[in-house]
């Protein structure tokens, strides 16, 4: 058995979602005078590569302490969008089923070669990863609940298109950039692609049917071109968490 890191490294450089708290690690014993190193971190779970539990954005979903291991782990695919994925982009489920047989119940990962703009990468860009990356409409979103997806992954700053979350709001002069491009390419703008009901609808829509999704993954996820493998989240058990910092591994036979 073959195991291979589909996580990004966590520092005190990860950003995290825009508005919220960051890592950060303080030494409170070093091993002179104290005989042992001890660090006091305080985090937000939206940091790194994170699993999004459905407490997130629903009032009676589970938390991360309830999903069982047979949830979190299980038959995967990987697909590769990274040959169509541009700036504010929309891919679909067709982009994805061109690619990939995906089947019921199966874990989905999504990559979209967007981490290549991670923190830790040579050609990191902050604004482009978070502000950027490609997302699906609700065409996407419905697919997922026929497929019956298990969970998603995905290697960008959030699962949903950017522009139908609040960095929508918060970059005014992208959100026009945005508008621009999709009129021209798909013949709808911001408004159309993402009205008000549709607002963040891969967690508002599918936490509640309990499709959740990992974001921020990176790693060794290129080593893995449209094909199916077995995939394990391992978040902590967290009771009361609404979502959790995680480590995400694909499990390969030799």
């Amino acid at each position: 058995m073959k195991l291979y890191d589909l996580t990004q490294p966590l520092s005190v450089q990860t950003p995290p979602w825009p508005t919220y708290h960051p890592l950060q690690v303080m030494y409170f014993k070093r091993l002179a005078p104290n005989g042992a190193n001890g660090q006091l971190i305080t985090t937000s779970n939206h940091v790194g590569t994170h699993l999004d539990g459905e407490l997130h954005f629903c009032t009676h979903g589970r938390d991360i302490a309830s999903l069982p291991l047979d949830f979190l782990y299980g038959p995967a695919v990987v697909v590769d969008l990274s040959d169509i994925a541009e700036d504010y982009g929309i891919y679909t489920s067709k982009d994805i089923e061109e690619r990939v047989e995906v089947k019921e119940g199966d874990i989905l990962i999504i990559n979209t070669g967007y981490h290549k703009y991670a923190w830790y990468e040579p050609e990191a860009d902050e604004v482009r990863y978070m502000v950027k990356h490609p997302g699906p409409t609700r065409e996407f979103a419905e697919w997922c609940i026929k497929k019956k997806i298990k969970w998603i992954g995905v290697d960008c700053g959030s699962a949903d298109h950017p522009m139908n979350t609040k960095i929508r709001e918060w970059m005014p002069t992208q959100a026009k950039e945005a508008d621009k491009f999709l009129k021209e390419k798909y013949g709808k703008g911001l408004d159309e692609l993402f009205p008000p009901e549709d607002y963040q609808l891969m967690h508002i829509l599918l936490f509640p049917k309990g499709i959740i999704h990992a974001e921020n993954l990176g790693g060794e996820i290129d080593r893995f071109k449209n094909k199916r493998t077995t995939v394990g989240c391992f978040p902590w058990r967290f009771v009361g968490g609404e979502s959790s910092i995680c480590r995400i591994v694909a499990f390969e036979e030799e």
